[in-house]
């Protein structure tokens, strides 16, 4: 037995990232008592400001828009359950290509070695049994998660202690239906360029390289309330379009990728503690 709750540790680059990918584990595995820790790396402050008004706009206040989302941020935890939240509030350096990005104290910035030193410090008091992150290319090629997957991976080499690692992903069976929901919920939704298609389409993963599937029906109308909670990205959170009923039948299975594992559960599996009880 262990002299420790099992842990599950999230690291997201941003307020909402959590709720986003994760909020349906977040929940499932707090209302199951084991330890949800959030780590989210940075401010937000390249998000929308008060009344949608876009970073780089006349009135865009990045410090005032880090403390509303931190805020929202908070509210979000509450509605998952999450046990422990810890920000190491680097600078958002917003969307590829954006002057945020090499901006003093960006995340993308950082040096890795300097963010994977905390949040190394970070997995040896609360000692994850399961860590979550993004993806090498952060999904879609964010700076800040592609960051967040760099140091969460360096921090790991040094701790060395996490039985199961995972990145977030999504089966490509349901990217295909993306275009056809977005088209169903936003008129406005225009069909993309071949260039962007063609970069949609690989996005997530074969259904088949998907190594672990865990429903989250249960808790859809938490992680959508969780979303909710970050009301001031409103306009750039579509999932919010559909409501709590179709949104828990589309998004009430959450996907991963298992990368590192010392348990030797069998794939796929269901459940990311598989093997640890």
């Amino acid at each position: 037995m262990l002299d420790r709750p099992l842990t599950l540790m999230a690291v997201h680059a941003h307020p909402d990232d959590e709720a986003t990918g994760t909020g349906g584990v977040l929940a499932r595995y707090a209302a199951e008592g084991i330890r949800t820790v959030l780590v989210t790396c940075t401010d937000g402050g390249c998000g929308d400001g008060p009344d949608g008004v876009k970073p780089g706009d006349p009135g865009h206040d990045p410090a005032a828009v880090s403390v509303m989302r931190r805020q929202e941020l908070q509210a979000s935890c509450d509605v998952l359950g999450i046990s422990h939240l810890e920000l190491l509030e680097y600078a958002d350096s917003g969307m590829m290509g954006w002057p945020a990005n090499d901006a003093p104290g960006s995340f993308w910035r950082t040096p890795v070695e300097e963010g994977a030193a905390r949040l190394a410090e970070l997995m040896h008091r609360y000692r994850p049994d399961v860590v979550v992150t993004y993806d090498e290319n952060g999904f879609y090629g964010h700076p800040d998660h592609i960051q967040a997957n760099r140091i969460t991976m360096a921090a790991l080499e040094i701790t060395g202690h996490t039985p199961k690692v995972y990145w977030t992903t999504a089966p490509r069976s349901m990217m295909q239906r993306f275009g056809e929901v977005m088209r169903e919920f936003g008129a406005d939704w225009e069909e993309p360029d071949p260039a962007e298609a063609a970069a949609m389409a690989e996005i997530g993963l074969p259904d088949e390289e998907i190594t672990t599937w865990v429903d989250t029906t249960e808790f859809g109308g938490q992680k959508f309330d969780a979303l909710a909670a970050h009301a001031s990205q409103g306009e750039n959170i579509f999932f919010l379009k559909m409501g709590k009923a179709r949104f828990t039948e589309l998004m009430g299975v959450e996907t991963f990728v298992r990368v590192q594992d010392t348990t030797d559960a069998p794939v796929p599996e269901n459940d990311l503690f598989a093997g640890l009880r």
